[in-house]
């Protein structure tokens, strides 16, 4: 922007309104304009009438005596002028408003919308243009009489300016009737208070630091994963404390969001707190993402800022120990988790046939099946450190959100199925099962089990696990991989000891023809998986989806009839039936594309709430979570997929007994499901900032506290969910 050469007398008031209080720098300023006439001459006329107007409009046609009334201040302002945040920045004044209220009811400060930044020459100020409501909240107290009219006034003052400022002022005035009952909403003022609650910076979900020396201020907030955050800024609330024309430097890592600032000219006094709005724009739901604005008001700490990157966190070696115990915990508990039972009851059926063989052949069953668990998860938590590493939004359980892995997931049940059915056979010991303890395939059975049972677990989130894949998904991928691979020795152990310990075996049962029919009659609990897993790709999928995998397993079932049909037999019909077989595979493996193509193009998940329990559940969105704290209603957050069995149980058990419908009801809390069967960036980093990496997760807000979330466990009962709401 050029500055005419006549200005310099108003741009040095300018610089020197920055350091001075509000009131002296609005008299230092209109000094200035006294002092020069010749630049407000040459800078341009303001002309006649106000450059903004003011009015007050009210969220509800009605008073209700003791209920608080959300009123706002409209203030549309012309084209090419700009009015002021509450720190307008190098230059500038807030608006401000005198009330003048009946006796008992009172006006709240001003709620300030995120401001944006408007650069001037040299200098820097925050603030509006166009438009701009600004709500303030009016207690109201129980002794307003009903059926009276209620006049709410004052006198609003506030400085435009383009390249001149004008002071102005408005008269405001308000008349509502009190009324009895909750007062309705004014339908002509709904979409500007939305709008405007939607625009106010909300609590910080985040942990934030703060480190300063004489030249920086360096704030690192916990978002997670922040590659997919764009548009970073950061307004400070206090004057003097950053030079303001000087851009931030933005960094954006796996463990959050770094922002450094320039210290003001005052770099000398102390900084006890960095106090702010945090704006981001989450592009990882596309271009139309939401964008988000959070307050800071974190401790400020004395050190060396060397630079726009944060130092990564360190850990204590207690802390990383504690974390693997609760992997190995969580692992172990995770034996007990419905996903996993089908699979582990094939493996124990093997342990049964084994116990009474020599003991050496049974301790390697053991560490076979053990191999099986832990390169299995090996491989999980190396794809799931690599894609967080590409800039990838995902947690724990990640593979049963491509519709891909879902098929495959489905087919190799619905084989394992089949074989336990005894519909073919590709020796027992592709089972687990082999009748020759020394045969190299049982040793292969047993490993390819122990993968077998990694991959149907991967989407539980057993008690234990919750915070220790919440640490691990924030710290260096050694970290990481460690305590990921420490769950698979927790899901290991049981059988591993159970083969080394002989007292142990002594209480299981003898093997006998018995062991035939079990294992026929295990095969159900496998198909059950399967139809499980169907019903999740159905989610992700759609109907066309889960037809093509359907269609498939028609297809596995013929090859594996087909193959049992010819593999004793010999000569050319043999092998045209094991080609046939194979091809019979590939053309399953084939429909497998068409369930990633009918996701890719399914629709957006419906936006009208589901009642479920009698309890009315609205979409999750930051938004509606923001909206409804600005309002000061209790909110409670249930974060989901389809793939969870633990999620479903807490739905259909906790989230709808009566008691805790009817706590719903009475406390009109706004119940909100964020669902994560698909990816979904915003939820992720949710769950991250709360130390978790992975569902379910439930989170409850108090009415009207500003304080962090209740987490509640993540198996739960209807006597757990109360107890959070009052506040235990």
């Amino acid at each position: 922007m050029m500055i005419p050469a006549n200005l310099g007398f108003i741009l040095t008031a300018l610089r020197l309104m920055a350091a001075l209080r509000p009131f002296a720098r609005f008299a230092a300023f209109s000094l200035a304009l006294v002092a020069s006439p010749a630049a407000l001459a040459q800078a341009g006329d303001p002309g006649d009438g106000p450059h903004a107007t003011v009015s007050l409009i009210a969220q509800t046609k009605t008073v209700t005596p003791g209920q608080k009334l959300q009123v706002a201040l409209v203030q549309k302002i012309e084209k090419g002028w700009h009015t002021y945040w509450v720190n307008p920045g190098d230059s500038g004044l807030p608006t401000m408003v005198e009330w003048s209220l009946p006796t008992g009811i009172k006006a709240e400060p001003i709620a300030w919308p995120t401001p944006k930044r408007i650069p001037y020459g040299p200098l820097v100020s925050y603030g509006y243009e166009d438009q701009v409501v600004l709500p303030v909240t009016i207690t109201v107290p129980t002794t307003v009489a009903v059926g009276t009219d209620v006049a709410l006034t004052g006198h609003a003052s506030w400085l435009v300016c383009s390249n001149v400022c004008v002071p102005e002022e408005g008269d405001l005035k308000l008349v509502l009737p009190g009324a009895a009952g909750p007062a309705a909403l004014d339908p002509d003022n709904a979409a500007i208070f939305a709008a405007a609650l939607a625009q106010l910076p909300t609590d910080n979900p985040f942990t934030a630091k703060v480190s300063f020396d004489k030249d920086r201020i360096r704030l690192h907030v916990a978002t997670g994963d922040a590659g997919k955050l764009t548009d970073v800024g950061f307004f400070p609330l206090d004057e003097g404390v950053i030079d303001n024309d000087i851009a931030p430097e933005i960094t954006a890592g796996r463990d959050g969001v770094t922002v450094t600032l320039k210290r003001a000219q005052s770099k000398d006094k102390p900084l006890d707190t960095l106090n702010g709005v945090l704006v981001f724009h989450d592009s990882s739901a596309g271009q139309d993402g939401a964008s988000h604005a959070i307050r800071i008001a974190a401790p400020a700490t004395a050190g060396s800022v060397t630079g726009g990157v944060a130092n990564a966190p360190t850990i204590g070696f207690a802390v990383f120990i504690e974390a693997v115990l609760l992997a190995i915990a969580g692992g172990i508990v995770l034996n007990l988790m419905p996903c996993v039972l089908p699979v582990l009851s094939i493996k124990a059926l093997s342990l049964v046939r084994h116990a009474q063989s020599a003991p050496r052949e049974v301790r390697m069953q053991g560490l076979a099946y053990a191999a099986g668990v832990l390169v299995s998860f090996a491989a999980v938590a190396g794809a799931l450190i690599a894609l967080r590493a590409a800039g990838a939004e995902i947690g724990w359980g990640f593979q049963l959100q491509s519709p891909i892995f879902l098929t495959i997931m489905i087919y190799v049940l619905f084989a394992v199925g089949l074989s336990l059915s005894g519909v073919f056979t590709v020796g027992d010991g592709a089972a687990g099962l082999g009748s020759e303890l020394a045969d190299r395939e049982g040793y292969s059975g047993s490993f390819f089990t122990g993968a077998l049972a990694t991959l149907v677990a991967t989407p539980c989130t057993a008690p234990f696990m919750a915070a220790a894949i919440g640490f691990a998904i924030t710290q260096p991928w050694f970290v990481s991989f460690a305590v990921l691979e420490a769950i698979g020795v927790g899901l290991a152990l049981p059988y591993v000891l159970l083969a080394f310990s002989p007292s142990a075996r002594r209480f299981l049962p003898k093997p006998g023809a018995w062991m035939n029919s079990l294992k026929q009659v295990l095969a159900f609990p496998v198909y059950g998986t399967a139809v499980w897993l169907a019903f999740v790709l159905s989610s992700e999928a759609g109907s066309i989806g889960v037809t093509a995998a359907l269609a498939g397993l028609v297809l596995i079932a013929f090859a594996a009839w087909l193959y049992e049909t010819v593999r004793l037999g010999e000569g050319a019909g043999r092998r045209i039936g094991l080609a046939g077989a194979a091809l019979a595979v590939v053309a399953a493996l084939a429909l497998v594309k068409i369930t990633d193509v009918s996701a890719g193009a399914s629709p957006v998940a419906d936006s009208r709430p589901v009642v479920a329990g009698g309890v009315s559940w609205q979409p999750f969105s930051q938004a509606k979570l923001d909206a409804a704290r600005a309002e000061g209603k209790p909110v409670f957050v249930d974060f989901t997929a389809d793939w969870c069995i633990t999620c479903k149980v807490n739905e259909r058990v906790a989230l709808a007994d009566q008691a805790v419908t009817d706590a719903f009801a009475a406390q009109g809390i706004v119940a909100l499901r964020g669902d994560w069967t698909r990816r979904d960036g915003e939820i992720t980093r949710i769950l991250e900032a709360n130390g978790r990496g992975g569902v379910p997760l439930y989170l409850f807000y108090a009415k009207g506290s500003s304080d962090k979330p209740v987490i509640l466990p993540q198996i739960l009962t209807a006597d757990i969910v109360l107890h959070s709401m009052q506040g235990g």
